[in-house]
């Protein structure tokens, strides 16, 4: 499958694939991250998430394929590339323990100077603010819990304001508050027009402000959900769901119709159609007893995905 979309902005991963030796970890796998969306990757240990992400960080080179962060190669062009680039990718985030989290903070910073991008000690307090962190800014690192070490990790991938920003199990070893934090750290991060890619297992979390779920298992993309798109699914409790969801098919503004007793479910351009789909349900004789958005589990929907492939 060729990725759809433009490579000069946001994450282009086109027909990617790594082998270790026999070893195929990675097949074929292509996707796009625009500005502003989140891609979530969800599989089970060893579908190859990690493998996925260090390929699309540049740490490690694909056998085949192609990266693009902000339209730039990001194995041929690493520099330019990771000048747009935050990332976390260890879990915990490795720093020096014997300084505070500020110095470290501020080690990133002069890193990222010698990139020509200029991070002020007031970007510094405002990270530690967002992340909650305040109270633990001067201690030496050593002292850090795990879930604190973890988003001092995503503060430094955020420090420099990047385009792209790419996070491997950012909520490792949170507690759910902390959970919580990430992820609207992550949803605030994306309204301002941050590309992001993460990996995780917290599926109910992130199908609250994802846009795509991307589904990995046995090194492949088995399967590519649009959150979005599934938030403009209405169900119609019917009499005849066959005939409602052939009836429904045909009308403008309906993109898909389906079965699933007793149940037809619709995928529409706006609930604005609902009135003339009952109308047209009426026309063709079938009694309609409620009408409603039909909610969407990721989680239900993931675990019959693994067991299709596992």
């Amino acid at each position: 499958m060729t990725v759809e979309g433009t490579s000069e902005s946001g994450i282009w991963v086109d027909r990617l694939a790594k082998r270790f030796g026999r070893r195929t970890v990675l097949e074929q796998i292509s996707f796009t991250v625009q500005p502003g969306q989140v891609y979530a990757l969800a599989g089970p240990n060893g579908s190859g998430k990690t493998t996925l992400i260090h390929c699309v960080c540049g740490l490690t080179f694909p056998t085949r394929g192609q990266v693009r962060l902000g339209g730039e190669d990001v194995h041929a062009r690493s520099v330019a590339a990771h000048a747009k680039m935050g990332a976390l990718v260890e879990s915990p985030a490795a720093f020096y323990g014997h300084l505070s989290g500020r110095e470290n903070l501020r080690l990133h910073a002069r890193l990222a100077a010698r990139g020509g991008l200029k991070v002020s000690e007031d970007r510094i307090r405002e990270v530690f603010t967002l992340l909650e962190l305040v109270a633990v800014a001067d201690r030496p690192v050593s002292v850090y819990s795990l879930g604190q070490r973890q988003r001092l990790g995503v503060a430094a991938a955020i420090l420099g304001h990047p385009q792209v920003l790419i996070l491997d199990e950012p909520t490792s070893g949170l507690d759910p508050l902390g959970i919580g934090l990430i992820h609207r750290v992550l949803a605030e991060l994306a309204s301002e027009g941050c590309a992001v890619l993460l990996s995780t297992h917290h599926l109910r979390e992130v199908a609250s402000y994802a846009s795509v779920v991307g589904i990995l298992g046995a090194g492949r993309l088995i399967d590519q959900v649009d959150l979005k798109l599934r938030q403009r699914a209405y169900r119609f409790l019917v009499d005849q769901p066959a005939k409602a969801a052939a009836a429904l098919q045909s009308l403008p503004g309906v993109r898909r119709a389906q079965t699933r007793s007793p149940y037809a479910v619709a995928l529409l351009d706006s609930e604005q159609v609902i009135p003339g789909a009952l109308r047209q349900l009426q026309s063709d004789g079938v009694a309609v007893f409620e009408v409603g958005p039909d909610v969407f589990d990721l989680y239900e929907y993931y675990r019959d995905r693994m067991e299709q492939v596992y």
